[in-house]
């Protein structure tokens, strides 16, 4: 008579061989899964360095089949006023920084560090990174994911593409993005004819869009734009990367 197996023997056997190897195709799929969340964005940004690309929030909001407006332009045809009010409102160091003020951040976690309230030190790239490829809400978890993906943009796109991609996937009201859109929706005529108010008004909504009207701005909203218009005047030659000397 053939032996008979004994406990934990051949029954053990394969299921221990059988754990071991759905282990390993869990580890494989993982391992896989972050290979595509390394390299997407770097191939993404090679692409969105010639084809305009949609914001995550854009995505969102068709996924769920809700109304977009998104006239894309080229940077051009936006008016420079707006352009001059969004660096100045935004990031005022853009033509220098290498996609991260680092001094910038190092004063918010000192601050944090301290029990005080951070605020901001979101460069233009950085808010492009988490329009692009991160999620809208706050923490500190997705603003450590910026940097890397800040640095990497900036490095391959030009300031210039930089910002016209965040001119163009910008939110500026409940289903408008970018700046042709918001022109047309807020004041009725292209983003290359916006005045100096009118861009003012725009670029200091952008922190709050949702409920910020730049076509009638409240008291506080208008006072945001005139120190913005105030900024624009006595900034002097920093908009040099985007609008020449």
């Amino acid at each position: 008579m053939p032996p008979r197996p004994t406990p934990g023997g051949t029954s053990g056997t394969g299921k221990r061989s059988r754990k071991a190897g759905f282990w390993r195709v869990v580890r494989k799929r993982i391992f896989q899964v972050l290979l595509v969340l390394i390299f997407l964005p770097p191939v993404l940004t090679v692409i969105y360095s010639v084809v305009p690309p949609v914001s995550t929030l854009m995505i969102g909001r068709y996924v769920q089949f809700l109304w977009v407006d998104r006239q894309w332009v080229p940077l051009g045809e936006i008016s420079p006023n707006l352009i001059k009010s969004v660096i100045t409102s935004e990031d005022s160091g853009f033509c220098e920084n290498h996609g991260v003020e680092w001094d910038a951040l190092q004063d918010q976690v000192e601050a944090l560090s301290d029990g005080e309230k951070p605020r901001g030190a979101s460069t233009l790239t950085m808010q492009t990174a988490k329009n692009l490829f991160l999620w809208g809400d706050r923490s500190y978890f997705r603003k450590a994911l910026e940097l890397p993906l800040a640095v990497m943009i900036n490095a391959i796109l030009s300031k210039k593409r930089v910002l016209e991609i965040y001119l163009n996937i910008a939110e500026w009201g409940e289903g408008v993005f970018g700046a042709e859109a918001a022109a047309q929706a807020w004041f009725g005529k292209p983003a290359r004819d916006l005045t100096r108010t009118e861009a003012a008004r725009l670029a200091t909504a952008l922190p709050n869009p949702l409920a910020r009207n730049p076509a009638k701005p409240a008291p506080g909203h208008r006072r945001l734009a005139a120190t913005n218009l105030a900024r624009v005047n006595a900034a002097g030659p920093i908009f040099g990367c985007v609008l020449g000397k």
